[in-house]
């Protein structure tokens, strides 16, 4: 049975146009029905932004002005200091001037009302007023000069003061003065170290302020006696009887010092020799002692 071939005009689809040739036209686009986009809220923004204005650009830097331009500117413009200051300088000017003017006339009051005098006198008394305290201020001012000058110079004296006695209690320097002269000769014994010593203390504590024996050595409280075979041995020098004492001082109280019952002259008479005391109105002691540097004491620094 013949195979059957189907016809192609029954075959196709309604809405299809066929082409009775065989050929099948291209197929026409169906439109969809295109559906619009809902609207959606525009949401407003809670902070608009702030529009940032463009920074401008640094300006070139200027050009420091001259001296000429700065003078011409101070002149053109001048600034509140400036005008103060001008304006002082002018009034102070124009006193200048009328204080020249007034001391290059005469003074002829004349012409003067009665008001204008007055006023004139109590201008003149109250210049002599302030006159007259300035004049006791520098007065003052002199007087406590003086007082200051006067205090530094009493202090100068007792500082010289305390530096003579020092020297001489030290045997520093030769001195001269009232005293007393103590000749010990020795008769029927020797004069005992002790019997010297005690001698020298006595006067000592009535206020010898110098003292030297046999006119070799000045007798200070460093002085240190010593006995030997003929005699003595006093601050490093030999010294023999008879012994003469030099003495400075009040001449009563010392002779009193030697003389007074059980005494140093007692005491040297019971030693075998003799004791003769002479006052004199001026006594002269030459002898010196050294100086001895100190080697371990140094003054306070706090002094």
């Amino acid at each position: 049975m013949p195979e059957q071939t189907p016809d192609p005009r029954s075959s196709a689809p309604s809405g299809k146009h066929v082409d009775p040739e065989g050929t099948t036209p291209a197929a026409e686009p169906i439109e969809e029905p295109v559906e619009e986009p809902a609207e959606q809220p525009v949401e407003e923004p809670t902070d608009k932004p702030t529009d940032k204005p463009d920074e401008a650009p640094a300006p070139p830097p200027l050009e420091e002005p001259s001296a000429p331009d700065r003078i011409r500117q101070a002149l053109l413009r001048p600034t509140r200091q400036q005008l103060v200051a001008a304006v002082l300088l002018g009034l102070l000017g124009f006193a200048a001037v009328t204080q020249v003017r007034v001391t290059g006339t005469e003074d002829n009051y004349a012409g003067l009302r009665q008001q204008e005098l007055i006023d004139l006198l109590n201008g003149l008394a109250g210049t002599r007023q302030r006159t007259e305290a300035e004049i006791e201020r520098l007065e003052e001012a002199a007087g406590g000069l003086r007082d200051d000058t006067t205090r530094r110079q009493t202090a100068l004296d007792q500082a010289q003061d305390t530096v003579d006695s020092l020297s001489i209690l030290a045997g520093l320097v030769p001195v001269t003065g009232p005293g007393i002269r103590i000749t010990i000769t020795e008769v029927d014994g020797r004069v005992s170290l002790g019997s010297v010593i005690d001698t020298v203390q006595e006067l000592r504590s009535v206020g010898a302020e110098a003292m030297s024996i046999n006119g070799k050595v000045r007798v200070v409280a460093q002085t240190a006696f010593e006995v030997t075979d003929s005699g003595f041995l006093a601050g490093g020098e030999e010294i023999e009887a008879p012994y003469v004492i030099d003495v400075i001082g009040d001449p009563a109280a010392l002779s009193s010092a030697i003389s007074f019952a059980l005494g140093p002259k007692k005491q040297i008479e019971e030693d075998g020799a003799r004791v003769e005391v002479v006052r004199l109105d001026t006594v002269d002691i030459e002898e010196v002692t050294s100086r001895d540097e100190p080697r371990y004491a140094v003054p306070d620094p706090g002094q």
